[in-house]
């Protein structure tokens, strides 16, 4: 059995920023072969002082506790980052936002960043 932290449960049972963003700006799609994890995100962008920033971010995932937690989390860590800035995030800052991921499921930090 695998065991979460108590802030993977809650961006499990909670997730923040999920659902579609109409007319977006941009859409990514990720998935994993072996798991079967497929995840959407959608940002906004807006522009100031020559820089795009995510104005806004939303998720889909189709996928376990972790899929969706990570998902959750990344849309979290991004709003309001730059572009450039949102592209530096790393599966290991997915995971230590999320309080650790057991090793079998860092795989699905890797989808969201």
């Amino acid at each position: 059995m695998v065991e979460y932290s108590k802030k993977v449960m809650d961006n499990f049972f909670r997730p923040k920023n999920m659902g579609e963003i109409k007319e977006a700006d941009g859409v990514g799609k990720v998935g994993n072969k072996v798991c079967g994890d497929i995840m959407y995100i959608y940002i906004k962008v807006e522009k100031k002082e020559n820089k795009e920033y995510i104005k806004e971010i939303k998720f889909k995932t189709l996928g376990c506790a972790a899929a969706i937690a990570t998902s959750s989390i990344i849309t979290e860590i991004a709003k309001g980052k730059t572009i450039e800035d949102a592209k530096k995030i790393t599966k290991e800052d997915v995971a230590e936002q999320l309080g650790g991921l057991p090793p079998i499921k860092m795989h699905c930090s890797n989808l969201s960043s």
